[in-house]
């Protein structure tokens, strides 16, 4: 969860807004306040002033600002939102932002608006400059999905054109440095070329911002252009855009950054963005803009879900102070979010808001009513009586992670084209080391195997553990299936002794099976079986592969089990 640093009397001041007198907040004050945004006071520098909030809520990222945090504490005081005319629809725009053809297939969407009036302030600029990487590391994935530009907008010429370069046709002097390069060059020396080139990577042709002058802005998502992309303390006239991979994410950043600048004073202006393709918002449109839809929300869904009847009034009152816009439509209540918010999915975040608006403590709790007993359902009981009897026959257990690489499950295993690769992917990853869900458990047993070199043989080792199917018939695309993996390796280790293992396994679990060949990538051909029980595949095992313990860097030979322990019920 996003941690952030702000000064107190900044916070005061923007709790109050432009132009009114702030209020001293005392520490247990603030700590009830930082409540409505799921925030907790993690430290508090009286000499400095310097507050340390930490943020739970991974879904509100106009929250991870300082501004944030005193618009929602300030709503909640005014029971109302503030009104921020910028995002009513504009019927004309005076700067316009050009978009370029062929950008759809590499970074194709942008927003942006000028802020004129608010000078900035070295706490001011330090804000800025923390919301800018809050937002683009952790909303917009490393700038992946959303990065942002903020400019000095004296020096710009309008129209600004969001154009496609050859890497060595455009040079600038990029922030942190004082040499003039290329694309290609900033991707090859400058440190956040480095850090974030593989964004951009691929492609023959790179972004770029210019103005009508030519005059590079950036080139988004890697660096700014020293000349206009430094803002300074003292500059009182401000140019943002943001770019990125998903217009609702572009549009929504650029909507908080506009909302946290004119909450600072700041007059914010539209501009016109023009694109050569049809979008969701069509080929020209207008930001900072609400692109928010109301919802209708029946009473008796809030009231059922808290546990108590609210009432039409009761619950309109508290979503206004919480920064909705609500009208009463008898048994129903409409809403829509402020347009710095994007996070309502279901009508349970309404019913939270609610909760958040009114106060926990403003809810008595009920005890349950009726008395029941847990227990371990019969698959946990079958895979406990298997892990007995591992350990019983001197195999070490272990637990791994269910999720892994596509590397480890499928190209160390020699899997990658076959039938057997097919494994459930994570959307959106963050690291490519946990890219999907494992399909079998083998892998990670090989993986412990491998930090294992140093250990006396025989290395027996089991988990019994979920893995994950793909399955086009399941209601989610997959099935979770608990497995037995196990492995045995040794200098002499061979297919007789992992089928003499599963052979006493299955007669204690009082189990016949019967072995079939299988030809397999990861084991020797010829030296590998499909486990049948009841006419039905339940599992496989046999000597793993030489090129699969090379992968692996196991030195010895090594052989392995898999066993659906769900199935093993079916037979019971």
């Amino acid at each position: 969860m996003p941690t952030i640093s702000l000064q107190r009397d900044e916070l005061e001041a923007l709790i109050a807004g432009p132009g009114n007198t702030p209020s001293r907040l005392s520490v247990d004050q603030l700590e009830q306040w930082l409540m409505l945004v799921k925030g907790e006071l993690k430290g508090h520098n009286p000499e400095t002033g310097e507050l340390r909030i930490e943020l739970q809520d991974s879904n509100r990222p106009d929250l991870w600002c300082c501004e944030g945090i005193a618009r929602q504490i300030r709503t909640k005081q005014q029971g109302a939102a503030t009104a921020y005319p910028f995002f009513k629809k504009q019927k004309r725009a005076d700067e316009k932002l050009m978009v370029a053809a062929g950008l759809e297939q590499v970074r194709p969407y942008v927003a942006a608006c000028t802020a004129i009036g608010y000078r900035v302030t070295p706490s001011g600029l330090t804000q800025l400059i923390q919301t800018q990487e809050k937002l683009a590391d952790i909303f917009g994935r490393k700038r992946r999905s959303v990065s942002i530009g903020l400019y000095r907008l004296a020096p710009i010429v309008f129209p600004v054109s969001y154009d496609l370069v050859k890497p060595d046709d455009v040079r600038f002097t990029p922030l942190g440095m004082e040499t003039v390069m290329t694309l290609r060059e900033i991707l090859m020396v400058h440190p956040k070329g480095v850090e974030y080139g593989g964004i951009v990577s691929g492609h023959d042709r790179l972004p770029v911002l210019r103005d009508a002058k030519g005059q590079v802005l950036s080139f988004p998502p890697i660096i700014n252009s020293r000349e206009i992309g430094e803002v300074q303390v003292g500059d009182d006239r401000l140019f943002v855009e943001v770019t990125g991979t998903d217009l609702h994410m572009v549009a929504l950043t650029l909507n908080i950054f506009a909302a946290n600048l004119a909450d600072r004073g700041a007059v914010i202006a539209p501009v016109e963005i023009q694109s050569p393709v049809k979008t969701a918002f069509g080929k020209r449109w207008h930001t900072p803009i609400d692109f928010g839809a109301p919802r209708t929300i029946p009473l008796k869904a809030i009231e059922t879900a808290l546990g108590e009847a609210l009432g039409s009034k009761e619950v309109t009152s508290a979503l206004k102070s919480y920064g909705y816009t609500v009208k009463s439509a008898g048994p129903k209540v409409v809403v829509q979010l402020p347009p710095y918010r994007n996070d309502l999915l279901h009508t349970v975040d309404v019913v939270e808001d609610v909760a958040i608006s009114q106060g926990y403590a403003r809810f008595a709790p009920v005890m349950p009513s009726q008395f029941t007993v847990g227990g371990l359902s019969r698959l946990e009981h079958m895979a406990d009586r298997v892990r007995h009897l591992m350990v019983g026959m001197e195999f070490q257990e272990i637990i791994s992670n269910i999720m892994g690489s596509r590397q480890d499950f499928c190209t160390r295993m020699r899997l990658d084209g076959s039938e057997w690769a097919k494994v459930v992917e994570v959307d959106n990853v963050m690291s490519l080391t946990y890219s999907c869900l494992r399909q079998w458990i083998t892998p990670s047993l090989l993986q412990v195997e491998t930090n294992s070199s140093r250990a006396f043989y025989p290395h027996r080792i089991f988990e019994v553990g979920e893995v994950a199917v793909p399955d086009a018939s399941a209601d989610v695309g997959s099935r979770t299936i608990t497995m037995l993996g196990a492995v045995i390796a040794h200098a002499g280790a061979h297919f007789s002794e992992i089928h003499s293992c599963l052979d006493l396994l299955l007669y204690y679990l009082d189990r016949a099976f019967t072995l079939e060949p299988v030809p397999h990538p990861s084991f020797l051909e010829g030296r590998a079986g499909r486990i049948m029980l009841g006419g039905r595949a339940i599992g496989l095992l046999g000597e793993l592969h030489p090129e699969v313990l090379e992968q692996w860097q196991i030195g010895v030979p090594a052989v392995a089990l898999e066993l659906e322990i769900d199935r093993l019920l079916d037979e019971a």
